[in-house]
Formats: C-alpha cells, structure tokens, sequence
C-alpha cells in the first residue's frame, strides 16, 4: 500500500485552497469548469512543456461518485475563456454538485504529478492514497449532507486523466482515500483561530470569551456561537446568502453599461478588492469608475449579512466579540465597518492581512487533519505486537 499524504482543501465558491503535504506545497485555483471535447486546439503545441500547468488544466475525469462520468473539462484559468464556464450557483448544495468533486480531484491530481515520488508510479499511471481534511457549510452538515459527502470519496476509485495540459500531458491519476474527515466551516475557522498548527492554544484571551464567527463565503453564510470552548450547534445558523448573487450582478451591469465582458466572478473580486485602481476598469483603453455599480449592490447585501448578525446577536446577548472570516468578509469589510459605525457599534473584527481571511478554512482544515493523522499514527504504534524475550 502507498504512502497517505496529508491533503487539506477548501473547495471555496471562488477558488479551492489547498495544502499538501508538511506545508511544502499550496494552490489555488479559480472554481471554473467548462466541459470539453478530447481535442482542444492548443496555440504553440510545441512549447506546452514550457508553460504553467494552471493555466492548461484540461482534464477527464472518471467517477463512480459523479453524476455525469468519463467527461472532459477545462478547469480553472483555462475554463475562464470558454463561453460555457459554469461557477457554483447560489442555492445550490456545495456537496450534491459534480462540481465541486470535479476541483477537489483535480487538486488532488496536480498534487499528485507535481511531486510523483511520493506515490507508486507504474508507466504513464500514478496511484495516489490521501488522507483528507475538507469541509462543508454549516447548513448542509445539520443536514446530514456530510455523511453521504465522505461514503462518495471513501471506498472507491477516482481517475483524472489529464489531456492537452503542460508537462503532464497522458498521465492518469488514480485517487483513493485512506481518511476523509469532513468538518463544519464555523467550527474550522475557530480552531483557526486560537490554535496552532499542533493544535496548541496560542490565543488564550480569545478561548473563554462568548464569540460569533460570521463566515461569509461564496454561496452561503455560516454564523458559528462559541461559548465554554466549543461550538453551540444548536445556536449555531447556515444561511444561504454569499457574495456570488451580487458579484453576478456587478459582473451583469458593468456588461450592460460599459459593453465590458469580465470572464468571472474573480475578476469582480479582483476590481473590488485591488489595492491600485480599486473599483476602476478599463473601457476602450481609458480609466472608467464603476464605484456607482459596486457600491451601491455590495452596500445591499453588507445590510442583509449585517441584519443576519443583529438576529443571531438578539439571541446570544452576552456575546462580547464577533469575528468575520472568509472570501465573502474580505469583500464586503468596509461597508460593514460602515454600517456598523452607523447602527449598533457591535465589537467586530476583521482580518486586515486578505490572506490570512481567505485561507483561513484550509489552515483549519489542515491542523485539524494533521492531529488526526498524528494520533493515528500514535494509535498504530502502540498497536503493534511487542517482540517477546527469548527463552532461553
């Protein structure tokens, strides 16, 4: 049996996060997949080896937990220039959607060919074991959707093949899981937050006090209550409300009024959030502001994330600090600051290193998938059979 390599991936409505390994390797790749036929013309055939595989991700992918098997796709920044790119959309379950076991193999695939030593390789296939630590929003895990996420993953095989792709073009990986723990997003991001990747407390101000974490992510909104050092999941609420709506909207007018085409809801983000020429983007060469479009629907939605606090902070009065993580906070940060200057003037924190808001789920995932591969392995050990003294 091959070695497990540590996996831990937030597969985000905007792009997945992964961590591999003993920190050695990350990614990030936009959540965009376009479906696609065997023979793709690719400009420059002769110089594929030397241009980046992440941006020539084209891949089949074969499934027994797929709803349509055995189809090609173009993913990520490859998928973002074809006219039938599909995104996650809002109301949908991220674990019910072929999309998202398509970016969460994928990953997984380019880990694996990235450093093949790791794995048995025989020919042109790679086989690759994992254990895996991912999530999956609040709502969907007091659903039960967890349980029938994991038994897709664990048992079986997943192939991805990956086609006209830079330097690992024709080689097959086959996937299996020795482990997939699925966590809930509110309790990973507070794990994250008070704890190292050992699982060690390095925010002891932070474990004892009464915290909401407002996790505002793509499709939906996660508003994790902490109290006495755990998660109150009965208090704890799933919300399907995210940014993508209103990243779509933006993405929509800006087509309408300026004639401009942006290939995805990232490229919004990216306008949104840059630190030079925020807000602003190009029309036939010049300079144009499109403040008027993203201020006034991002102001929107931060009222409807802003009320979702006020309802949960109702009911959990003696709550002292909330957090706000998350793709979806980082966004929408200063109209919240805003609004909250202007309201109630709750005590809220932001996370001003974007980085830091964004990963956050996969650095979560990642401790907590780590200290169950460390007991485990602990639990082998004293398992095995001690060598008894000879008689003599």
């Amino acid at each position: 049996m091959t070695k497990s390599r540590i996996a831990a991936i937030d597969v985000g409505n905007d792009s997945i996060k992964a961590i591999f390994g003993e920190l050695e390797y990350e990614l990030n790749i936009p959540n965009i997949i376009a479906r696609d036929t065997e023979d793709r013309p690719v400009i420059g055939i002769e110089e594929l080896d030397n241009k980046n595989p992440l941006d020539g991700i084209h891949v089949k992918i074969h499934s027994p937990a797929l709803k349509e098997n055995n189809v090609i796709y173009r993913v990520g920044n490859l998928a973002t220039k074809s006219n039938n790119a599909t995104e996650l959309d809002p109301g949908s379950s991220k674990s019910e959607e072929d999309q998202t076991l398509i970016m969460l193999f994928t990953t997984l695939a380019l880990d694996a060919v990235k450093d093949d030593a790791t794995f048995l390789k025989t020919k042109n296939i790679i086989d690759a074991n994992y254990t895996l630590g991912t999530g999956l929003p609040l709502r969907e895990v007091k659903e039960g959707k967890d349980a029938g996420y994991r038994s897709k993953l664990m048992g079986s095989v997943h192939q991805v093949e990956f086609l006209v792709t830079p330097k690992y073009q024709g080689l097959k990986v086959n996937l299996k899981f020795n482990e997939v723990k699925v966590y809930p997003e509110g309790f990973a991001a507070y794990i994250n937050l008070v704890m190292d990747n050992n699982l060690k407390i390095i925010n002891k101000d932070l474990i004892d006090r009464r915290i909401l974490i407002q996790d505002i992510g793509g499709l939906s909104t996660d508003i994790a209550v902490i109290k006495n050092r755990n998660v109150d999941d009965d208090k704890a609420q799933g919300f399907n409300l995210g940014v993508s709506e209103s990243l779509e909207a933006i993405r929509e007018e800006i087509r309408t009024k300026h004639g401009v085409e942006l290939d995805s809801r990232r490229d919004v983000v990216e306008i949104i959030t840059r630190k030079n020429d925020r807000n602003h983007i190009m029309v036939k060469g010049s300079r144009t502001s499109v403040h008027d479009i993203t201020d006034r629907i991002l102001l929107d939605l931060a009222k409807k994330q802003y009320r979702l606090l006020r309802n949960v902070w109702s009911k959990n009065s003696q709550t002292e600090i909330c957090y706000f993580v998350g793709g979806g906070a980082h966004v929408l940060k200063d109209y919240i600051k805003t609004l909250n200057n202007n309201l109630d003037g709750y005590n809220l924190e932001f996370f001003e290193d974007d980085k830091e808001s964004i990963w956050m789920m996969a650095n979560a995932y990642y401790k907590l998938i780590m200290d169950f591969a460390r007991k485990t392995e602990k639990q082998n050990i004293v398992k095995q059979p001690q060598p008894q003294p000879v008689k003599s």
